[in-house]
């Protein structure tokens, strides 16, 4: 599984990144964490805010920073948030 965060390196983009990288930590879920700072790149999947998290090209997390909880339900059971 491939997770990117979208984001220009601001303080929430980090504060996501952190939590998609504890998330990962987690037993049962193995992923490598990307970060995709080009503008272009980010307009690509649709979101008009950032930061994103994307979990296998698909968008499921977009404009705020959600609990670690929200994070690890948003990518174990791949629902969108």
């Amino acid at each position: 599984m491939i997770i990117k965060i979208l984001g220009s390196g601001c303080m929430n983009c980090q504060k996501l990144e952190a939590l998609a990288k504890k998330a990962v930590g987690e037993p049962g879920l193995e992923a490598e964490v990307v970060k995709v700072t080009d503008f272009a790149d980010i307009m690509a999947y649709g979101i008009m805010s950032t930061p994103g998290l994307v979990e296998d090209e698909q968008v499921k997390i977009a404009g705020f920073v959600p609990p670690l909880e929200q994070v690890k339900a948003a990518l174990q059971s791949g629902s969108a948030s």
